[in-house]
């Protein structure tokens, strides 16, 4: 696996491929690779000729300085699991060279509306991070396909958005999400649970299919009441939570009366970690 660390070499093994005609697939990380990203990976391979991973703790991304110092950091643990996937490139910088002047008088890129609500709101700044991060690959890897998981469903929606309007020959292709047996979504973050705290997680999807199914039996309707008790079964089992409601699938408007299409999306803290989860479902007249 040639692990490049330099921009300027990886835009000249770029070209190389370009010049072999070669089709690329990018799948952007922040590593403490888990189940999730190797899904993305085996996803990449169906589409292209060669993959490559980035792995980039993106600071501009996180608005609370202690989560960023407490993320895991397994690179050599990260490495095994790429040459096990057969991965050729891992492009793998550090902070200057990818923010060379700082963070502070960097360019960056915001998405309006999307990037402002829900999860937006409840973190700002964190999508104009992650939208700057991504774009700064983009140019960089000049991938045809780029592959991100469903549990980041707003992220997701931002990512599609701002590759058609800032016409980015790029295709996203979205992973489903891969659970554990319990059905806890893989994150990095798991990782930070107690283990008290790892066997009250699975409540979280547990109580998000529930939901779904509820407003699936009701048509509907009632959508706010719905809401409010599976928020108040959550805080009873010890979730704090932040975000947990019904919205269009599309723009991400709140729902509060029958819709075809809805997306349950959750934002929760369990203890000192947050874990997201959602759930899109699709009512029938």
């Amino acid at each position: 696996m040639n692990i490049i660390k330099n921009v300027h070499i990886l835009e000249k093994k770029i070209k190389e491929l370009k010049k072999k005609k070669k089709v690329i697939g990018l799948v952007p990380t922040m590593g403490n690779l888990h189940h999730g990203h190797i899904k993305l990976i085996s996803s990449a391979k169906k589409y292209v000729d060669i993959v490559i991973v980035s792995i980039f703790i993106n600071p501009m991304q996180f608005n609370n300085l202690l989560d960023l110092k407490k993320y895991p950091k397994t690179f050599e643990q990260d490495c095994c699991i790429l040459r096990k996937e057969k991965i050729e490139i891992l492009f793998y910088p550090d902070i200057h060279e990818m923010y060379p002047i700082g963070l502070k008088n960097h360019t960056y890129i915001d998405v309006p509306k999307l990037s402002k609500i829900i999860e937006g709101k409840a973190r700002p700044g964190h999508f104009v991070g992650v939208t700057t991060i991504v774009c700064k690959l983009f140019n960089l890897v000049q991938p045809n396909f780029s592959f991100f998981g469903e549990k980041d469903y707003q992220q997701l929606l931002i990512v599609k958005k701002l590759v058609k309007e800032l016409n980015y020959p790029i295709k996203i292709i979205s992973v489903p999400t891969i659970r554990l047996k319990n059905g806890l979504a893989f994150s990095s973050r798991n990782k930070n649970l107690s283990i008290s705290e790892q066997k009250k997680a699975p409540f979280l999807y547990k109580t998000i299919k529930k939901t779904c199914n509820i407003i699936r039996q009701k048509k509907g309707k009632n959508i706010h009441k719905t809401i409010q008790e599976s928020r108040e079964y959550l805080r009873k089992k010890g979730f704090y939570i932040d975000i947990f409601n019904a919205y269009d699938p599309k723009t991400l408007d709140s729902i509060c009366k029958p819709s075809k299409s809805i997306i349950v999306l959750a934002s929760v803290w369990l203890g000192k970690t947050r874990l997201i989860d959602n759930k899109k479902i699709t009512l029938k007249n």
